[in-house]
């Protein structure tokens, strides 16, 4: 999918429209070859730049080429299902300025990051400020990065409370879904810190004063995403081995009462078959109070051999 929008009063009202014009965003949403042909030769883009995002492996860097810069960067999106949200992952974005001309953004899917520009909630937002807009989708990425982190942390707050009632493989699932997610965000929030820290280093594009302070906004705000996801997934690594630890023992010691069990029970039927033998010879056989006897004798022995294993505690 393909549309083009441009920013037509100093108020920040855009709109959509049909043409390549000068100072317009080109947003690319998986688009075909077709649409990448149509850019490429329309505005004179290299068609590597315009693919490299569409590569859900793709790393996060900046590339130049001539007149030509590519940022690569890692946005965060909800894997949904009918049951709400299962996890989340990243998926690349590229941001793409062709000489002072046009800015294109290509990504596989739509994404809230880019959506909060399109529908107009982001202040001060001018397609011709190309620098801005990049500065911008970084600080609001980061920020998204942010509230998902939170909504991880409550999840995994929620599956520890059903865990502590009963053990549920469904929460087990959840806490690994969720822990998933949390090494997905910190190495995409690792790679896009160096991105940022290029970008403020080398000033590969042109920055005002206040366009440096919306990059260091961005920068703050990515550190405190790195540690908040590095200290919710180290607390969720020692929550799984926890759990895993009590998963064992409770194992261990059903395993041990069933084996109590075992022995406390097999003793009437190690008895039971002894004087159940059809020869002569056995104690009380003639006597006509011999079942009580063996009875009683065989509840004996059972009651001490689960004193013993109580005393052992294995029961």
């Amino acid at each position: 999918m393909m549309k083009i929008y441009k920013t037509v009063d100093e108020q920040g009202l855009f709109r959509e429209t049909t043409k390549l014009e000068r100072g317009c965003w080109i947003n690319l949403v998986n688009p075909t070859t077709q649409e990448i042909n149509t850019i490429a030769n329309s505005v004179g883009v290299m068609e590597d730049f315009l693919r490299y995002p569409l590569d859900q492996e793709e790393r996060a860097r900046i590339d130049i080429e001539d007149d030509q810069t590519l940022i690569l960067i890692d946005l965060p999106i909800a894997e949904k299902s009918e049951d709400g949200i299962n996890g989340f992952s990243t998926i690349p974005l590229g941001m793409i300025v062709v000489r002072d001309d046009y800015f294109i953004t290509v990504c596989t899917q739509d994404t809230p990051i880019i959506n909060d520009f399109v529908e107009c909630r982001v202040k001060n937002f001018f397609t011709f400020k190309k620098t801005r807009f990049i500065l911008q989708i970084l600080l609001k990425n980061a920020t998204y990065y942010l509230r998902y982190l939170k909504y991880i942390n409550r999840e995994t707050d929620k599956a520890e409370h059903k865990l502590q009632k009963t053990m549920k493989n469904r929460e087990l699932i959840k806490l690994l879904e969720l822990e998933n997610s949390l090494v997905y965000f910190t190495t995409s929030l690792k790679s896009n810190e160096i991105v940022m820290e290029k970008l403020l280093r080398t000033k590969c594009i042109k920055m005002y004063e206040e366009d440096e302070d919306i990059l260091e906004d961005a920068i703050v705000e990515n550190r405190q995403a790195i540690e908040m996801g590095t200290i919710y997934r180290d607390i969720l690594n020692g929550t799984m081995e926890a759990y895993a630890s009590i998963i064992s023992n409770n194992l261990n010691l059903v395993m041990k009462f069933l084996a109590s069990v075992t022995i406390v029970m097999s003793i009437p039927t190690i008895i039971g078959g002894l004087w159940g033998m059809n020869v002569k010879g056995l104690p009380f056989a003639e006597s006509p109070y011999g079942f009580w006897i063996v009875l009683g004798f065989t509840g004996l022995v059972s009651f001490v051999s689960w004193l013993i294993l109580k005393k052992k505690d294995m029961f």
